[in-house]
């Protein structure tokens, strides 16, 4: 076979092959089942959910002050002198009792004026009785000469005879140097510096041998008996407690909670309401409150002075709420709920208050429903979900 006969062979058993090909794929297309486009189902949102529990509840209001001490006062003395004392409670932070002696001003030169008025009073007191007697003699030896002369009179004698003037002179000397004696004993009782209060201190500016001057500041001490917290608050928050004097009611302020992290420890106390301050910040338009607990440094660590901390107010109580989180609520007053078919409502309720991430709901609500607590980017009324509860 010459080479351009194999070549023609080759090309037809080549368009053979091809034509056998395409006609077996025909055929297999042919004999193919036609495929059916179906829409494919959406699966209703998976939804997490909570159970409603109403039941009476607390409202509760929170605010953050500084502690500040009820009483603070500066330690003056009253007369001048050498300090020859100084208690060992006398020192910044130091902690003393009513009527401890917290400073002694040298009293020498006070007890020798206590003598010296001492005399001056015996003195002015002879010198009374002295004119009472001329006074007495002057007044008999009128009547004698007046009856002597043959005449009776009622008559009484005149008070330059009976020297009335002397006498009243004298009273009021007696009366002036007791005075002066009451004034020097009041002195050398006054070299003694008491504690007023029980407390603490909080600055202090003396020592042994310093001479001191009436009026002088010497220390700032505050009390401990109890202290007091000052919270800015907004006008609608007092509506939900008592404030004395401030809110309608009568009796005692609502209790509060006082918190706070003291040397690494979460610590906590109880007080009161006390009353409201005189006007409204300006600035702000809150209301200031005040709060008391007593006793502050009664547990260790302390409710000290200048210690940032957070009140905790327990206000009214609602009898038939519900606690419901944050995330439960949409567009301020919107709730989700999911009926047995698991189906979502939107359900309108009353808001009582917003408390940090949790809502108190006070009507709109019933024990045992179940709401959405997981946001979700399309909502509709009536649409299904897929639950899923969470404790």
């Amino acid at each position: 076979m010459t080479k351009t006969k194999r070549r023609l062979f080759q090309f037809v058993i080549t368009v053979a092959l091809i034509a056998l090909g395409a006609l077996g794929l025909n055929r297999l297309m042919a004999s193919k089942t036609q495929i059916k486009k179906l829409k494919p189902s959406v699966p209703a949102p998976m939804v997490r959910i909570i159970k409603v529990e109403t039941g009476p509840q607390s409202v509760r209001i929170t605010g953050e002050g500084t502690v500040r001490p009820l009483r603070q006062i500066s330690l003056v003395p009253q007369v001048g002198g050498k300090v020859v004392f100084v208690s060992s409670s006398l020192v910044n932070g130091g902690e003393f009792k009513k009527g401890e002696t917290l400073l002694r001003i040298d009293p020498e030169d006070y007890r020798l004026a206590v003598i010296l008025a001492e005399a001056k009073i015996k003195d002015s007191e002879s010198r009374l009785r002295f004119v009472e007697e001329e006074s007495a003699a002057a007044r008999e030896e009128w009547y004698l000469h007046r009856q002597g002369g043959g005449s009776k009179t009622n008559k009484k004698p005149p008070p330059l005879v009976t020297k009335e003037p002397q006498l009243a002179a004298a009273k009021a000397k007696v009366e002036a140097d007791g005075a002066d004696l009451r004034k020097a004993m009041l002195n050398l009782e006054r070299t003694e510096l008491l504690a007023p209060f029980n407390g603490r201190v909080s600055q202090e500016n003396v020592d042994i041998g310093q001479y001191v001057l009436l009026g002088q500041a010497l220390a700032v001490l505050y009390s401990t008996d109890a202290a007091e917290i000052v919270l800015p608050l907004e006008d609608g928050d007092l509506f939900w407690f008592h404030v004395p004097g401030f809110t309608p009611g009568k009796g005692p302020g609502s209790a509060v909670t006082v918190r706070a992290r003291v040397a690494g420890q979460e610590m906590s106390w109880p007080g009161k309401v006390v009353r409201a301050e005189g006007k409204l910040d300006e600035r702000t338009r809150m209301i200031n409150v005040v709060v008391r607990v007593k006793k502050p440094y009664a547990k260790k660590p302390p409710l000290a002075v200048g210690l940032f901390v957070t009140v905790d107010i327990k206000g009214h109580s609602l009898p038939k709420a519900a606690v419901i989180p944050r995330s439960a609520l949409h567009q301020g007053h919107v709730v989700w709920v999911v009926d047995n078919d698991g189906l979502l409502h939107f359900r309108n309720v009353d808001v009582a208050r917003i408390q940090g991430d949790v809502v108190l709901v006070k009507a709109g609500l019933k024990d045992g429903e179940m709401i959405v607590i997981s946001p979700l980017k399309a909502v509709s009324d009536g649409m299904a979900v897929r639950t899923v509860p969470v404790n």
